[in-house]
């Protein structure tokens, strides 16, 4: 008879508060909402309400919705008040309680340590700007969602060979389509901007006649490998 598999012991409190923590320090990093959101997977929405709850965001609304609950009003009295249905009334009120649902709870603790790592490769690739931790960095952002200067978004993924190690290849799903970016055209591009560093790279052709380019310019500007123009990043 096989015993059930336990469920693992979440610390819904402590994963709350993690979370607002990384959701908080992300939106000081990134000022977006939608950048903010990808880099959790989660809806802007989502991502709004966290920040509220964590005292990190206020708007108009928001402010209006929370005065008017901290002087005791109802939901239903906010509503006529602000004309907003009573789910958008909700979405500007801080959380109250923590999640309880396992399956919740898993997903978050999750989005937490990716990002957790992902900020770390990129600390440890501005301390030494190398191959290998360039590689770290390229590791912890798989199926990060990215986008091209012209709007298209992408992610990509290493696949793993028979010994568990990943390959050096890169292969870019863009909206169902693929594509292959070897390792040495990420190497070429990472060395070109090391280069330029303390300059403003203008466009993925400064990084040299690198096949590929026009998806490593983001990456490597997320990296914090080379700085762009404002309406780039």
């Amino acid at each position: 008879m096989t015993r059930p598999k336990k469920r693992p012991h979440y610390d819904p409190d402590k994963i709350l508060n993690n979370l607002l923590d990384a959701v908080s320090e992300s939106f000081e990093e990134t000022g977006e909402l939608k950048q903010t959101a990808a880099e959790f997977d989660m809806s802007p929405l989502k991502i709004r309400k966290l920040l509220i709850t964590s005292g990190s965001y206020s708007n108009e609304i928001s402010k209006v919705v929370n005065d008017q609950r901290a002087a005791g009003k109802s939901i239903a009295e906010i509503q006529e008040l602000t004309g907003l249905k009573k789910s958008s009334v909700n979405g500007y009120l801080p959380y109250t309680k923590s999640i309880y649902k396992v399956e919740e709870l898993s997903m978050n603790a999750e989005r937490i340590n990716v990002y957790r790592s992902r900020q770390q490769a990129v600390r440890n690739l501005m301390e030494s700007m190398n191959e290998h931790a360039l590689w770290d960095v390229v590791v912890a952002f798989q199926k990060y969602p990215f986008r091209t200067i012209t709007g298209l978004p992408f992610t990509y993924e290493l696949k793993k060979e028979r010994d568990g190690k990943y390959n050096r290849k890169l292969i870019l799903d863009r909206k169902g389509e693929s594509e292959t970016i070897d390792w040495g055209s990420v190497m070429r591009a990472f060395e070109k901007a090391v280069e330029l560093q303390g300059e403003t790279v203008l466009r993925p052709e400064a990084l040299g006649d690198i096949r590929g380019a026009e998806y490593i310019y983001p990456m490597l500007y997320r990296f914090g490998a080379m700085e762009v123009t404002e309406e780039d990043a």
